[in-house]
């Protein structure tokens, strides 16, 4: 039995496959908000310096379909929409965490 996940096509996942989820510009900005805990489209967006309405929508979606991001929607009018970090989500966050550490110690 193999440990390591397996790609449709039976070859082991690839960083490529990772970054392709992870990799955009703005997912590890939001990740990083949502860490925070659960918010609005308009929090976030508020809290995300630099993001435009149609990258953060873009993100979430993508997110949302790769079970990174949760969305839920209440039947309020207007209607209200919080996003979440899935638990696969959060188990992103200790390399995020590692990655911006680096980042201070040789960016800076």
């Amino acid at each position: 039995m193999r440990n390591q996940k397996e790609t449709k096509s039976g070859n082991p996942c690839s960083l490529r496959e990772v970054l392709d989820i992870i990799g955009g510009k703005w997912s590890m900005p939001i990740i990083y908000t949502l860490s925070k805990g659960t918010m609005r489209f308009k929090e976030l967006e508020k809290r995300i310096e630099g993001i435009n309405t149609r990258m953060l929508v873009k993100e979430l979606k993508n997110m949302e379909l790769n079970g990174i991001v949760k969305r839920e929607v209440f039947a309020t009018v207007p209607p209200m929409v919080e996003y979440t970090l899935t638990v696969k989500g959060e188990k992103l966050l200790p390399s995020i965490e590692s990655l911006h550490q680096w980042g201070n110690e040789y960016m800076v």
